[in-house]
């Protein structure tokens, strides 16, 4: 059986420490992208618009992990 979400954030980061490196990086992809993010509530935003950071955040770590991966 699958537990559904309530409602509640139940996104865990797995090195807590992380967590404000992730909220920076976070904005300035949203700003390279030009969307309008803010600190708080963004649900304002289009699922397009937070799919594109989203989708860019991910682009990136992996672009960082190959480059590590390859001893770049």
């Amino acid at each position: 059986m699958t537990q559904q979400n309530s409602g509640s954030n139940q996104n865990r980061m797995a090195v807590p420490e992380s967590k404000a490196a992730m909220s920076r990086f976070k904005e300035e992809v949203a700003d390279e992208l030009g969307v309008p993010l803010k600190e708080g509530y963004n649900g304002d935003l289009t699922s397009a618009q937070a799919g594109s950071i989203g989708g860019e955040m991910v682009k990136k770590m992996i672009m960082k992990q190959e480059q590590q991966m390859s001893g770049k």
